[in-house]
């Protein structure tokens, strides 16, 4: 079940959702706006983030989600390009059309569902926003999503001030939240009754980037309803598990550790491992009489991992059967076997092949390429290519270019 994805994409989100189906075989043809500036950039603002690398539309923060997809631009704020899109979508026998930009945009650029359907009436469409279509005018990128969601009030040092996770979380929830209710409409019209009879409709999807993350507040917000008072609230905890003691990061004699104790037979096991001895107490041997003296307990941790390497307090911890892990750098993370061996690759500019990132599901498709996909797309790349493929010849085509709309 090989589809077309036509995406009108910049920044994360939505490149991370389309880089799903690309891992799947999927053909994903990706819409930027034409260059518009003096030195001939434009399109997605991410191109030119990161490292460079020799190329000036090919920055290192842009290749690794548009690894495998191809680039056209066209310029949707004309009348022209909005109709060019529907003959795309028409010609392309394209299956599923996306876009992250602000809802109160989608009918000025021609991009709303009930437009795009003339042209496909099975298109299955989906926009992605920061708050929905219900908050048209609200931006908004993954940093200050995570402060209005809740997630910096609970990240970081109880003393100290609210702090960002490391990684895009929300950017990569909406993407991923995106992809499996694509998957679920495409599913859904396969199976329907109307398919059989020729008279399958199309659907339309809207992913809020806040109401994704709120939802995972699912170990947070429910204890609103259970506590006496806003006081009792979980706040920054730092390192440390809200609910299962102990579970923390400790210093080993060489770096650091992470230790998850979750229920009492683990904490017993632990009490028992050499130098620990002195953890076993009558009070601790339940998780609410540990977690009343979880301070002297992470003490005491830290006290018996001063005898031990990470590596010789990992082994004890496996031998036993204990929740136990090295704190890995993210170089560490890429000589993993799981990730080394699963790594998505791509060949740059420069000739060079690289490992990027490892698939999070390994498909038939990436067996069959080897996990390595062509190069993210520069500008426009495509451009002649697709144009041609829907019936345009070299000179209506570079009539396009001339009056901007691509």
């Amino acid at each position: 079940m090989k589809k077309t994805v036509l995406s009108l994409e910049q920044a994360l989100a939505l490149p991370y959702t389309t880089q799903r189906f690309v891992q799947l075989g999927w053909r994903v043809i990706r819409i930027e706006s034409p260059p518009r500036h003096e030195n001939g950039r434009g399109g997605d603002p991410n191109r030119y983030i990161g490292e460079d690398t020799g190329v000036d539309d090919l920055h290192a923060y842009y290749i690794a989600p548009n690894i495998g997809k191809e680039a056209i631009t066209l310029n949707l704020k004309k009348k022209e390009g909005q109709e060019l899109l529907k003959t795309l979508i028409k010609e392309l026998h394209v299956d599923i059309f996306l876009c992250n930009t602000l809802p109160k945009r989608y009918n000025e650029l021609g991009i709303d569902f009930e437009m795009l359907k003339q042209a496909n009436p099975e298109l299955i469409w989906c926009g992605i926003s920061a708050f929905g279509p219900d908050y048209p005018d609200s931006a908004g990128y993954d940093p200050a999503l995570q402060a209005h969601s809740g997630y910096m009030h609970l990240t970081g040092d109880p003393d100290g001030d609210p702090m960002l996770c490391g990684l895009p979380i929300i950017d990569l929830k909406a993407g991923d939240e995106a992809f499996s209710q694509v998957l679920l409409a495409l599913l859904e019209q396969e199976s329907s009754e109307e398919k059989d009879k020729g008279k399958a409709s199309g659907k339309e999807i809207f992913i809020s980037m806040a109401q994704c993350a709120s939802s995972w507040l699912i170990t947070a917000l429910p204890q609103i309803q259970f506590v006496q008072d806003e006081s009792e609230l979980f706040v920054r905890s730092g390192s440390e598990h809200r609910s299962f003691i102990p579970c923390n990061c400790y210093p080993t004699r060489d770096g650091h550790v992470y230790l998850a104790i979750g229920n009492d037979l683990q904490w017993d096991k632990l009490t028992k491992i050499k130098g620990f001895e002195h953890l076993h107490k009558p009070e601790r041997v339940s998780n609410q009489g540990r977690n009343n003296e979880k301070e002297t307990i992470y003490q005491d941790i830290r006290l018996g991992l001063q005898n031990y390497t990470t590596a010789e307090f990992i082994d004890i911890c496996t031998v036993q059967s204990l929740a136990v892990a090295p704190v890995n750098s993210t170089a560490d993370v890429a000589k993993l076997d799981f990730a080394r061996d699963n790594m998505m690759k791509t060949e740059l500019p420069s000739g060079k092949t690289v490992p990027l990132f490892p698939a999070p599901v390994i498909t038939d498709y990436l067996k069959e390429v080897d996990f390595t996909l062509t190069t993210s797309p520069r500008l426009g790349e495509h451009n002649d290519l697709i144009y041609k493929e829907i019936g345009f010849s070299d000179s209506q085509i570079n009539e396009l270019k001339m009056n901007k709309i691509i």
